[in-house]
């Protein structure tokens, strides 16, 4: 039988494997490629787009989000084709601070996606703007100062809306994982990364202690938690 692990605590000094300088590029490389269909499963990103973002980008002008911690660029991708099949002219920005996500990325090019290797804090230096600013399982990699520090970068960047979504630790949650993981486990970080990020990652009560003044932390699914702002028309 599956060991019950210990999920009273974040795991914050676990590392996973595809974070690793050294790790293995082929598996690393197998592992972006495998994101579009695990985040399309575990992620629930569609449903977020429909119910939160895509009425933010109405009217007949160009619109901007940008992707923070892109990794291979799959959830940029898939914004720019849901905001096309809806009519909105939008174009993405997807930036990661990793060389080896941006090379990857940046071999699948995209019609209005732009790829970065940046930091948030990189373009808050550049002045830059973006009616919503988004990322996906980046929370649990950080710890409470960085998270505060990327936080406060997005309240900066983002003209209109920021929602970050990251897992909901639990014990389903690794359970489901741990089981429904198993077909992507042979040749990449898929399996072992994913169990460490559900370990790694906040409980809703625990996400709102961090949540800075303005920041709402909400339960999307019993396996999702997200993190987001609303910014007033006037905001700058």
């Amino acid at each position: 039988m599956m060991g019950r692990p210990d999920l009273r605590h974040r795991a914050v000094d676990e590392i996973e494997q595809m974070d690793e300088p050294g790790c293995d590029p082929r598996k690393l490389n197998r592992t972006y490629a495998q994101f579009p269909l695990v985040n399309a499963v575990v992620a629930g990103w569609r449903g977020v787009y429909r119910n939160r973002i895509r009425d933010r980008l109405a009217g007949d002008r160009e619109h901007t989000l940008l992707d923070i911690g892109s990794g291979g660029g799959d959830l940029a991708r898939a914004f720019a084709r849901w905001a096309a099949r809806d009519g909105i002219d939008l174009h993405v920005t997807a930036i990661d601070p990793d060389q080896r996500a941006y090379n990857f990325a940046v071999q699948r090019p995209a019609e209005r996606v732009s790829y970065r290797q940046a930091a948030s804090s990189d373009l808050v230096r550049e002045g830059q703007r973006f009616d919503v600013v988004i990322s996906n399982h980046v929370l649990h990699h950080l710890c409470t100062e960085e998270t505060a520090a990327m936080l406060a970068d997005c309240e900066r960047l983002a003209n209109s809306y920021a929602v970050h979504s990251d897992i909901a630790r639990s014990l389903l949650a690794y359970r489901l994982f741990s089981i429904g993981s198993l077909p992507f486990s042979p040749g990449s970080f898929i399996r072992p990364d994913g169990l460490t990020s559900i370990r790694r990652s906040y409980t809703l009560p625990e996400l709102r202690d961090i949540a800075p003044p303005g920041w709402s932390a909400e339960s999307d699914t019993r396996l999702r938690n997200l993190l987001v702002r609303e910014f007033d028309a006037g905001h700058a």
